[in-house]
């Protein structure tokens, strides 16, 4: 299946802004208390200001022409009166859509995490690790920069403009048409524009993500860099990738700020316009002085907003960008579903592989028509030449992936029958190169094991011990509490190995696949492990994938791998022979 987020993104049919807008809401279902109350305050705070207006106007011809201060003066308390309510309801619509912003943002990350935690090792492979911590940490900012800060600022404007509108309308209508007439133009103008401002945005963000993606890459493999002296070829590529950032930067900055002054010119035609026949309308005998202040201050309310919408229409078109970044991994769904599956009886094996067919995704296919059986308590050997296909082997057993065509059978059930957390407890995979997590070694030996997570350190000691595993922990300085910092940095190799080694083995697991697990460790400590392994349980089933012939000597049954096939290799000195003829992937 492909996973790519860019490439799904091109090949997607475009979504509408109302239908994002809808799945967004969805998602936030929780605050709709919330946003009602808000969304009152907003329209009780532009209702207030609407009326002040119309108040000041009256006042002008009734109490200023006549010099009647004595109403002026009560007028002058209304006036003071609504703007102070109006004050409490800018604060209260403020706090509350700056408390929705931040627990939206939260609701967000979790979303997008728990997503992640439920998608395949495919969709890791196809995207690159930055982009994806753009999208959980950018993305979702700006969403909640848009709930907190523009949100309330975009409605409260719309409903003060809608006001304005009814209000220049209801006092003269041919006045009301004219001064409205600009702002059609800018309709038209917005919705013909708008597209183009996402596109811009979109590409804005996807340039931030790829740099942070091309960063975190480097800083990853900054040692390789330094040891073949590649700095040239480090900032080659980060010069490459931000100037594309910047090029895009650039252009999603211009297509936010085009609407600023556009908005402008039209709201000073729309004042020129009250302006003119206002004061056309005061010589004929039609309007008045008070109505035409009114007139002035409702058209300022009508397209001073619209200014502020200059502004907020970006902010909402940055943050529907980063909306459709985030919904392309809600959307996901993983490929590796658990299946409800009759008990399989045609295998007595606790592993069969039944006519299996693989291939990565866009690829050739890797394995065609393997079949063979495992048997439990016994060891085996996946031997053959670099890219035979050892490790995708190992990796279906495990259900890293599922085959494109055939059966996995474990202990008699289709594989795709058992939960995720059935199948870890089953099975244990110690890669080349294993990844650990920030805390201690204690952490990360019980990281995903329910089993222990409720003993006590004298407990544990004493599990350690009954499984011959302590003599492993003397590579570590404080033993269980010896730190381990961020991906193992801090610690050498082999005792990141001797970590991953000990957390599968507190598993119990029926099967035990070990790729290239000795590779980093030296001779002392492979034979601790040696002695481990031999202390496994007796119906314990242990896979081997090696390189190095020392390490498949005693196996029960080798099989060879190549070409897409897996066959039995007979005897040890069979397998070495096969590998010595230098036998090439095709």
């Amino acid at each position: 299946m492909n996973y790519r987020l860019n490439e799904l993104f091109d090949q997607k049919k475009k979504e509408s802004t109302l239908a994002g807008l809808k799945k967004l809401f969805r998602l936030i279902a929780h605050e709709k208390r919330n946003l009602i109350v808000a969304f009152i305050a907003i329209l009780v705070n532009a209702a207030l200001n609407l009326v002040g207006p119309l108040l000041i106007g009256y006042a002008i011809d009734h109490y200023v022409v006549t010099k009647l201060y004595h109403g002026l003066l009560v007028f002058s308390g209304i006036l003071l009166t609504m703007y102070l309510a109006a004050l409490v309801t800018s604060y209260l619509q403020t706090k509350l859509m700056g408390s929705v912003g931040q627990r939206m943002l939260f609701t967000l990350r979790n979303a997008i995490f728990t997503k992640l935690q439920q998608l395949p090792v495919a969709f890791f492979n196809q995207n690159k690790t930055g982009d994806l911590i753009s999208r959980v940490n950018n993305d979702t900012d700006k969403l909640n920069q848009f709930f907190s800060q523009s949100l309330m600022q975009f409605i409260g404007s719309i409903a003060t403009m809608m006001g304005s509108g009814i209000f220049l309308l209801i006092i003269n209508y041919k006045l009301g048409a004219a001064t409205l007439v600009p702002a059609l133009l800018i309709l038209i103008f917005t919705w013909g524009i708008s597209p183009w401002v996402k596109r811009k945005n979109a590409a804005s963000l996807r340039s931030s993500g790829s740099m942070s993606a091309e960063i975190q890459e480097s800083l990853n493999n900054f040692k390789v860099i330094i040891a073949f002296n590649r700095r040239d070829y480090f900032k080659k590529r980060f010069s490459e990738s931000n100037t594309e950032n910047y090029r895009a930067s650039i252009g999603a900055g211009l297509a936010n700020t085009i609407f600023l002054p556009v908005y402008g010119f039209f709201s000073s035609l729309a004042q020129l316009v009250v302006l003119a026949y206002g004061l056309y309308l005061i010589s004929v005998g039609e309007f008045s002085i008070g109505l035409l202040v009114s007139y002035l201050a409702y058209a300022t309310n009508f397209y001073n907003p619209l200014r502020q919408l200059a502004s907020l229409w970006s902010s909402f078109q940055v943050a529907m960008a980063g909306w459709d970044r985030i919904s392309q991994i809600l959307d996901l769904e993983t490929d590796l579903v658990t299946e409800s599956s009759p008990k399989e009886t045609s295998s007595k094996s606790l592993v069969e592989f039944k006519d299996i067919h693989f291939a990565y995704p866009g690829g050739k296919e890797i394995l065609h028509h393997v079949n063979f059986k495992l048997v439990r308590g016994k060891t085996y050997a996946l031997v053959g030449p670099t890219g035979g296909g050892k490790t995708t082997t190992a990796s279906l057993m495990a259900r890293l992936y599922d085959p494109t065509q055939g059966t996995v059978v474990l202990d008699g059930r289709n594989i795709k029958s058992y939960t995720p957390k059935e199948r870890s407890q089953k099975i244990g995979f110690i890669l080349q190169e294993p990844f650990l997590f920030t805390g201690t070694v204690k952490d990360n030996i019980l990281y995903g094991n329910d089993a222990y997570l409720d003993y006590s350190p004298e407990h544990l000691a004493t599990v350690i011990h009954d499984k011959g595993l302590e003599e492993l922990l003397k590579v570590f300085d404080d033993g269980l509490e010896t730190p381990v910092l961020s991906a193992g940095n801090g610690i050498s190799l082999g005792q990141r190995q001797v970590i991953a080694f000990i957390r599968a083995v507190l598993r119990n697991p029926d099967v035990l696949i070990l790729d290239e697990a000795t590779a980093n460790i030296d001779t002392v400590t492979e034979q601790l492990l040696d002695k481990i392994i031999k202390k496994l349980p007796s119906q314990t089933t242990l896979v081997i994938i090696a390189h190095r012939l020392n390490t498949i000597e005693n196996a029960d049954e080798i099989f060879f791998i190549n070409d897409g096939e897996v066959i039995p290799a007979g005897s040890f000195d069979e397998a070495v022979s096969k590998l010595m003829e230098g036998k090439r992937v095709s």
